[in-house]
């Protein structure tokens, strides 16, 4: 099969390779059984599950949006790219919530996210449903300070900046651990937020011009290495983690694609699965493949690894919490039923991959 990295639409990026952090970050800126799963046959925006032979796919080519060190690196070194019957695309951006854009668009097929942007998502009523989930201990989300601050916890960020990308699950991360604080965020409260894609927030961060930076792996990694800064907080035991599969109502609405999309969700989830069974072996690949140093890829992937997982009630459950969270912040326009953009007609074809038991 072709592989294809091509230049992103206006609002992404090249991927790129053997860069520096402050490189690749400046290029970024330019741009469990199935059980108790949620089901969306009876919703009255249901899209019909039509699907075609697998081997009819060999003309298609099915476009997907990455990030740093995403989807692209983990299908490549696990070999799982490789074995799709069909060409693929892949597209770079900063963070999630572009993604989300580009598939209500129909621009991308495809995209692995954090938890935050499919609620800005369907806050926005993105043309999007969530296909896939992934389960991760949060645990490289951090919130970051400098070598030299004085602030000993969160609830110290009262009166202070802090950088973060807008609808990132790292800004739900921070949403999190204030109103664990008792701490209110956003223009005029207790602590103003300053979104920042990656790239922007480094320099602010590094220059001294916000207090703090809400920021996920691999960029915490590659920062605790590079910029010395003391961590915070990290999420996890406060956010939930989980990573989702976004797919274009469009594509799902297309036979082929989503026949196509279905067995690239089934090849990511058995690349995580070898991911975790070769943590050195993708640590090595990994870091190579974006351009970091080793040292922080073994870091980032010994602690946010993703396999998947079914999309069970209690999955919707607590990114439900997490949406009303932002509802209630006044960050979120509205109130977001998350239900109603998740559908799990791969659950079927994911179920041998999952790393744990459906509830």
């Amino acid at each position: 099969m072709r592989i294809i990295d091509v230049p992103a639409r206006p609002s992404r990026t090249p991927s790129s390779r053997r860069r520096v952090l402050a490189a690749v970050l400046a290029t970024a800126a330019l741009t469990l059984g199935l059980a108790g799963c949620v089901q969306r046959d009876d919703t009255a925006d249901s899209i019909a599950d039509e699907t075609v032979e697998v081997s009819s796919l060999q003309d298609l080519t099915l476009h997907v949006g990455d990030q740093k060190g995403g989807t692209a690196a983990l299908l490549r070194a696990s070999g799982e790219l490789e074995k799709l019957p069909f060409d693929v695309e892949f597209s770079t951006f900063t963070s999630g919530p572009p993604q989300i854009e580009a598939a209500t668009a129909g621009k991308i097929d495809f995209a692995v996210t954090g938890n935050t942007p499919p609620i800005f998502g369907a806050a926005s009523n993105a043309k999007v449903k969530v296909v896939a989930g992934f389960a991760n201990n949060a645990s490289g989300d951090a919130i970051l300070i400098p070598g030299s601050s004085t602030l000993t916890s969160v609830a110290d960020l009262a009166g202070k900046k802090v950088a973060v990308a807008k609808g990132s699950s790292a800004h739900g991360h921070l949403l999190l651990q204030l109103n664990k604080a008792n701490l209110t965020l956003g223009p005029g409260k207790d602590v103003q937020p300053v979104f920042l894609q990656p790239a922007d927030a480094l320099s602010a961060f590094t220059s001294g011009n916000v207090d703090a930076w809400a920021i996920w792996d691999p960029y915490t990694a590659i920062v605790q290495l590079e910029n010395n800064p003391k961590t915070l907080v990290t999420a996890e035991g406060v956010s939930n983690g989980y990573g989702f599969g976004i797919a274009g109502d469009q594509a799902l609405t297309d036979p082929r694609r989503n026949t196509a999309v279905r067995e690239l969700v089934a090849g990511i989830a058995r690349a995580s699965n070898w991911a975790k069974a070769n943590p050195d072996a993708w640590a090595e690949k990994y870091s190579a493949e974006i351009g970091i140093d080793p040292r922080a890829g073994k870091i980032a992937q010994g602690r946010s690894l993703r396999p998947a997982i079914a999309l069970t009630d209690n999955v919707v459950e607590s990114q439900q919490t997490l949406a009303d969270a932002f509802a209630a912040s006044g960050q979120l326009q509205g109130e977001v039923t998350f239900a109603d953009f998740v559908d799990n007609r791969y659950d079927d074809a994911l179920t041998e991959y999952f790393s744990t038991p459906a509830s």
